[in-house]
């Protein structure tokens, strides 16, 4: 099934060669943390060493200013400083994707031009949150980002957090939009992931953005994971993505095993409280947060500590 190649309705899109998102992120993207110093400043040095950290794991691509990114607290301002700095850092070693949403269209339009978006790969953006739109309200929102895009724009689907879904027709629909890539799909329901992967265009990309059922997803087709639990542990992560692609399910649900406590702990009370909390276990970043955001109950806190010291024993 192929990418319909034009534009929808009066659209007109910036001049942009397209490239198919497959080719650049398949495999393990992460979703990484903006670490705080104890004065809940931005911390340099901690996000460069855990951007060292996620490439010499040899993960796949590295995604800015997500949800776990905390940015419903980061300034306008400091978003600017994260990205940037999350690019020069990396320095085209991985490719890099952006997280860049809202419930407001024109704003979330109006925000492309803060960065520099040649130098990303791709734009993840999730559906708009609290005004829950229709389902046509949905497809002119993405439409009309993709109207405006420079890059390929990921759709990023998680009902918990946004209050609507976006259905397995409305998906399908925006894939036939050229500079719309790919789709994170953290809806949690694999019926609905299965038909987008039966009728999404060859050219579509598909990730999971739920950790705990990567390897199913990957089973079914997918192209890989935006991950959260590889911030912490992006070595057996990214190698169990890997072994899935290449259909070695016997080394990917070995893997898959030695990281469920993990996977259960580090959303047992919020993400990204629990990544966090395995970070600073694991000596790379402060286990801070800004409010209202807190850091895992001391028995949580203390479950973590004792897996992290079976992991490295």
């Amino acid at each position: 099934m192929g990418r319909i190649a034009q534009s929808i309705g009066q659209l007109s899109f910036v001049n942009h060669t397209y490239v198919s998102l497959i080719n650049t992120l398949k495999g393990t993207g992460v979703a990484i943390v903006t670490p705080f110093k104890k004065n809940k400043d931005i911390d340099d040095a901690a996000l460069e060493k855990l951007i060292e950290h996620l490439i010499g794991n040899h993960v796949e691509y590295i995604v800015t200013l997500g949800t776990t990114g905390e940015t419903p607290t980061l300034s306008r301002e400091e978003k600017k400083q994260v990205a940037t700095f999350t690019l020069d850092k990396v320095n085209g070693r991985v490719p890099v994707v952006i997280g860049i949403g809202g419930n407001n269209t024109k704003e979330t339009v109006d925000h492309f031009q803060d960065y520099p978006l040649e130098r990303f790969e791709a734009i993840l953006s999730a559906s708009p949150y609290y005004n829950k739109p229709s389902q046509e309200g949905i497809f002119q929102h993405y439409k009309t980002l993709a109207q405006h895009s420079p890059r390929p724009i990921i759709l990023y689907n998680v009902p918990a957090r946004t209050g609507s879904n976006i259905s397995v027709e409305t998906t399908l629909r925006l894939s036939e939009i050229e500079k719309i890539g790919g789709i994170k799909e953290a809806s949690g329901n694999m019926v609905q992931c299965m038909h987008i992967l039966q009728k999404r265009p060859d050219d579509f990309l598909f990730v999971s953005g739920d950790d705990h059922i990567t390897l199913p997803l990957l089973g079914c087709g997918a192209d890989g994971v935006i991950s959260v639990v590889a911030n912490s542990f992006s070595k057996d992560f990214s190698e169990l993505v890997r072994a899935g692609l290449h259909n070695d399910f016997a080394k990917a649900q070995k893997l898959q095993y030695k990281l469920l406590e993990a996977m259960d702990l580090m959303f047992a009370e919020n993400n990204p409280a629990g990544v966090k909390c395995f970070l600073a276990a694991f000596n790379l970043i402060e286990n801070e947060l800004r409010l209202p955001l807190v850091p895992l109950s001391e028995a949580f806190n203390n479950k973590v500590k004792a897996y992290v010291k079976q992991y490295t024993s």
